[in-house]
């Protein structure tokens, strides 16, 4: 009885240990593997040497050594937590590990196609797992009468072809990068050139202020040293230059005459009617009531209206003022017949003039030391200030020479303002090769249930009803990080992340949510021949993730996925 239990079990464990013909490993073994199960008599737990098992109780259905290494080929370990990237040395399951799979999974070799590894637990699950398994080798126990064929061949073909196109989509890709890199390249040698140029703006407009600002100081010291007014001609006469004073001043008092008679006419209206009010409180009192001060203001009321105000203005002295306040031309004066200059020059003129006949250096020292003196004697009061008056405002030469300042400081604020604004931008992080520059406000539109999104790169994420009304603020662009994204393989299609380092957009500070946050969006790229929207997910409450392919993180420049691949 003993001899054939041991028959029937030997033939269990030969025929669990049988992968194939010409594999010479157990089953489920990799050929990366394939070391730790050369010992034809004992097998080492591999993450734990100190267990040794005699080779029969290799794939026995039975889960002995604590990282499951003992059931390569069956479902027995698979309640063990599965095998991480971060948990392997060279394909091997970290040391003294006794709660973690010592083993990717069950090996399928898939010949005709690509080998892989597949969950242990849906090894001899009754189903076939063609996606992974194409030899449908995991179903070696037939459960429920089921049987994978080999489907390698055809799968193998179509993934061929599908992979024909996606390495032609990624040459076409690789393409588009380089174009969008040289012109990420070409709009930042022009913010480059931009902010040399506007240094060189900014240096020479910050030596013209100054100039400026020295001649305006230079305009009203000479100004305010002149003897003569601006509106008095420059080739007047002795005679004309004393006309041109006495006009000015003759405006000015016949300016204060009128605003003194205003006064005066306002003054007369008040007063009659605050007369009119104290004659009435006179005649209105009720002199029966004991009140000393009302009593006082009527008898104070009674000695004013007692005392003699003087001559009333009449209509002659009325008439005479109107008079004064006529033009020169209507009172007989033509000012333009003496404020002519004088056409032969006089001989003392001569000597007025005496500073032409000086060396220029000695005429340059007098006229700078007499100028001086006059505005020493003005600040000192001894002398008045004619270099403006309430009635003419500042001289011409000051005006203009203030406005020019003021013109040539805007100019030089505005190109500050400009440089700060291209050298943030140049400072600003643009992914790998500057890459981004180049799709900065670029968008892209996806019609999505019933909205259509719109991701415009670096600027703003909306979301915009089918039929009809406003659109939504999903987010704001913020930074640019990268991201590890795990979803497995990329579909046939080649439209998906993969697995690996990924860039990502963060988008925030969007339109605030009922009841909620305000929206915001991560959009993670992933490589394709065109700018695409892959999908969109409101993964919590106004809180979405956006999918989206684009030729700027292909190439080598871009990140890679798992196994250093391009997840095209």
């Amino acid at each position: 009885m003993k001899v054939a239990v041991a028959l029937i079990y030997l033939e269990y464990a030969a025929h669990s240990l049988a992968a194939s013909p010409d594999s010479g490993r157990p089953r489920g073994v990799s050929p990366d593997f394939a070391k730790f199960y050369k010992d034809a008599a004992t097998f080492t737990c591999i993450s734990n040497p100190s267990l040794s098992l005699p080779i029969a109780r290799v794939n026995d259905d039975y889960c002995d050594c604590p990282d499951g290494s003992d059931e390569p080929g069956t479902a027995a370990c698979a309640h063990l937590s599965p095998l991480s990237p971060q948990t392997t040395v060279n394909g091997v399951g970290a040391a003294g590990s006794n709660t973690t799979l010592a083993l990717p999974g069950f090996y399928c070799k898939n010949k005709g196609h690509a080998a892989s590894y597949l969950p242990f637990t849906r090894v001899n699950d009754g189903i076939c797992d063609y996606e992974l398994c194409c030899d449908g080798s995991e179903e070696w126990e037939s459960v429920g009468g089921v049987k994978c064929e080999d489907r390698c061949q055809q799968i193998g073909k179509e993934w061929r072809r599908l992979d024909e196109q996606r390495q032609k989509s990624l040459g076409n890709a690789g393409k588009k990068r380089k174009e969008l890199v040289a012109e990420a390249q070409r709009l930042r040698k022009e913010v480059e050139d931009r902010i040399q140029t506007l240094g060189t703006q900014i240096e020479g407009g910050e030596r013209k202020v100054g100039q400026l600002e020295q001649e305006l100081v230079e305009v009203e010291r000479r100004e305010k040293g002149r003897v003569v007014r601006g509106s008095v001609p420059k080739k007047a006469g002795k005679l004309g230059i004393v006309v041109g004073l006495a006009k000015q001043r003759t405006e000015e008092l016949k300016e204060a005459l009128l605003r003194v008679r205003g006064e005066r006419d306002a003054s007369a209206t008040r007063l009659v009617e605050v007369e009119a009010i104290l004659a009435t409180f006179k005649e209105e009192y009720n002199p029966n009531f004991n009140d000393e001060g009302v009593k006082r203001a009527v008898r104070a009321w009674e000695d004013y209206a007692a005392r003699d105000k003087g001559a009333e203005a009449d209509a002659a002295h009325d008439r005479d003022l109107d008079a004064l306040s006529q033009s020169d031309k209507q009172n007989g004066l033509d000012w333009e017949e003496y404020e002519g200059g004088d056409d032969d020059e006089s001989e003392t003129d001569v000597l007025y003039a005496f500073e032409a006949y000086l060396p220029p250096s000695v005429r340059t020292w007098l006229d700078a030391k007499l100028r001086s003196l006059r505005i020493t004697l003005i600040e000192s009061g001894i002398l008045a200030d004619t270099s403006s008056s309430s009635s003419e405002g500042e001289s011409k030469a000051v005006s203009d020479a203030k406005t020019r300042l003021s013109t040539a400081q805007k100019d030089l604020d505005g190109h500050r303002k400009d440089l700060t604004t291209h050298q943030e931008d140049l400072d600003k992080p643009f992914g790998p090769d500057d890459v981004f520059r180049a799709l900065k406000d670029t968008c892209i539109s996806h019609p999505a249930g019933e909205y259509t999104y719109d991701l415009c790169f670096l600027s703003k994420t909306t979301q915009k009803p089918k039929k009809g009304g406003g659109s939504t603020n999903m987010g704001n662009y913020v930074s640019l990080e990268q991201i590890w994204v795990d979803e497995g393989a990329v579909p046939a299609d080649g439209k998906g992340l993969g697995t690996g380092l990924r860039w990502a957009m963060k988008y925030e500070h969007g339109q605030h949510c009922w009841n909620g946050p305000d929206r915001s969006t991560m959009v993670v790229l992933g490589c394709a021949e065109e700018g695409e929207v892959w999908r969109i997910v409101e993964e919590e409450k106004c809180v979405y993730r956006m999918e989206v392919g684009t030729p700027a993180v292909c190439g080598e420049a871009g990140l890679k996925g798992k196994g250093g691949r391009d997840e095209l």
